[in-house]
């Protein structure tokens, strides 16, 4: 990207949608930009923080994605434009500040880039939709399909935010975000931005939550209006016909190219707004409609809105949606035309559902495993053999692939942090000793109150730090850890006495540290501290 992000004004780039967000974000002069590393939106955080001394913004790697939302928002309300990104499950961990701060809105114009990963792709704990949390939240959300898109619709976020004084999220997906293409850009503008935080309590606290909540309902129906009129949600094909198809995303994309290929004319309604739906365009494009196909990932929110919708302006419309197309896993375009041909009685030239069962018996699934020279070989290698007997409690890193042969040692992984929390219930209801493995950047992120809870509740627990100096899985970002704070040190500070760093590489050592902490009473933490293989060269 770094020929492409320099350029001007009519130029063309070829960019990931990630990147395409940072050029968005710039060309709307952000001034502040906050993360947390989760894939599928890692990139955004890498390109802000390879270009922070070359543009007028502040960039950081929080420590994790509630605290870098809030960090954001403190600069909204200073009057910056601020953006702040993670994945799906981040937003999970930042919702707690996220509801309220939907309830006080803000001041300078703040995004939320959002990634979802339908399939799994780069998740191990479930296929998470945020589109739940967005209707929860009553947040506008926008759902580009494409690279110029997000560079679009960017834009576009920080303009609604700033003109309703509300966050705005764009929700992205896997195949959206890591999707490449030509985008055409615009000028680099400079906007002058005041940063002053003016008091104003009644506006930025919540203590007076049942007026702030009816306030954002008043203002979802400005947003509303706003919404029917924008451009960005529109009909393809417009026709005759009685079939038609609604859909947002990727899936937009698929359906033109699969259209194309079957030399097709129907009418697609392409939702770029998630949330608020513009309703009366649903309204316009079904009311003449018998049929109408649905598609959407994962679950069938919009299927059942315009079920709703559909019971005013055509009760008898048949909708199709999750009946034909899955609701587990990633649509794919070979997904799309099966559910066409079922529906218009097309005979395909391929038979995809009998290729797939075919494939399903004889695939061959390459099991994940750890780089070359991982230090994480050493550590789950020795653990496995010195201590076979213990229960293993896993989180998300790269240390999750001990769940794969030849080690096989994750009888629990769900989130950050949850590997000591579960470690301390277990062995306080049935006395029975845990491994608990933790990451050095998931130290930071969501073990540190685990563990003081493990301390000051007495648990017998044993904590192994998998320390390799940078956030590895998700690209090598930097972490607390690496400049200056110490794990050890907080690990002193919160009271735990059993303690010792140890390069796994000493297998030896390592063998006489776990034999001798497995025998101890009370929280004991080994840190295994040896660089990441990519980091030592």
């Amino acid at each position: 990207m770094e020929k492409d992000i320099f350029k001007n004004k009519g130029e063309k780039a070829f960019l990931l949608g990630n990147e395409a967000i940072v050029r968005g974000a710039l060309e709307k002069d952000v001034r502040f930009v906050t993360t947390y590393p989760g894939t599928p939106t890692s990139e955004i955080g890498n390109t802000f923080y390879k270009y922070k001394d070359k543009f007028d913004y502040y960039f950081e790697f929080s420590t994790n994605e509630k605290v870098a939302m809030e960090v954001a928002a403190g600069a909204s309300l200073s009057g910056l434009r601020s953006l702040t990104a993670m994945k799906d499950f981040g937003l999970n961990v930042a919702s707690d500040f996220l509801y309220p701060l939907v309830y006080t809105g803000v001041k300078g114009g703040m995004v939320i880039v959002v990634g979802d990963d339908p399939s799994c792709h780069s998740s191990a704990q479930s296929e998470d939709n945020t589109r739940f949390n967005i209707l929860k939240a009553h947040i506008p959300a926008l759902e580009p399909s494409n690279p110029q898109e997000c560079k679009d619709f960017t834009k576009l976020a920080f303009d609604i935010s700033e003109k309703f004084s509300i966050p705005v999220i764009i929700r992205g997906t896997t195949r959206v975000l890591h999707q490449s293409g030509i985008v055409i850009l615009d000028k680099l503008e400079k906007v002058k931005q005041e940063t002053k935080f003016e008091k104003d309590p009644k506006r930025f606290s919540t203590m007076n939550a049942v007026e702030k909540h009816k306030e954002l309902l008043e203002k979802i129906e400005k947003i509303k209006n706003f919404v029917e009129k924008s451009k960005i949600n529109f009909v393809k094909n417009k026709n005759n016909s009685k079939f038609g198809i609604i859909t947002s995303s990727v899936l937009y994309q698929y359906v033109l190219e699969i259209l194309e290929e079957l030399k097709l004319k129907i009418p697609v309604l392409k939702l770029s707004f998630f949330y608020p739906l513009p309703e009366n365009l649903i309204k316009k494009f079904i009311k003449n409609l018998k049929e109408v196909l649905v598609l959407e990932e994962l679950d069938p929110i919009l299927e059942k809105e315009v079920k709703r919708i559909a019971k005013d302006v055509n009760p008898k419309l048949k909708v199709y949606g999750k009946d034909l197309i899955n609701e587990v896993g990633e649509i794919r375009p070979e997904d799309i035309l099966i559910a066409l041909s079922k529906i218009l009685k097309i005979k395909l030239d391929f038979d995809y559902e009998k290729h797939r069962k075919e494939y399903e018996k004889i695939k061959i699934k390459r099991t994940p495993m750890f780089c070359p020279n991982c230090p994480y070989h050493f550590v789950f290698s020795t653990i496995k053999r010195v201590l076979p007997d213990f229960i293993f409690g896993g989180e998300i890193g790269c240390y999750m692939l001990g769940y794969y042969p030849p080690y096989n040692m994750q009888d629990y992984l769900y989130c950050m942090g949850s590997s000591v929390g579960v470690a301390h219930g277990i062995n306080k209801s049935s006395k029975e000793k845990v491994i608990s493995f933790v990451g050095d950047s998931s130290f930071f992120h969501a073990a540190i109150p685990e563990i003081i809870n493990a301390v000051y509740n007495k648990s017998n627990v044993l904590i192994i730090i998998l320390d390799n100096m940078t956030t590895a899985m998700t690209g090598h970002q930097p972490h607390p850890g690496i400049d200056g704070i110490k794990i050890e040190d907080i690990l002193r500070g919160i009271g735990v006495k059993n303690l010792k760093i140890i390069d796994p590489i000493d297998v030896k050592e390592f063998e006489k540290t776990l034999i001798d902490f497995s025998k101890k009473d009370g929280v004991s933490v080994i840190i295994a501290r040896h660089p990441c293989v990519f980091i030592k060269k």
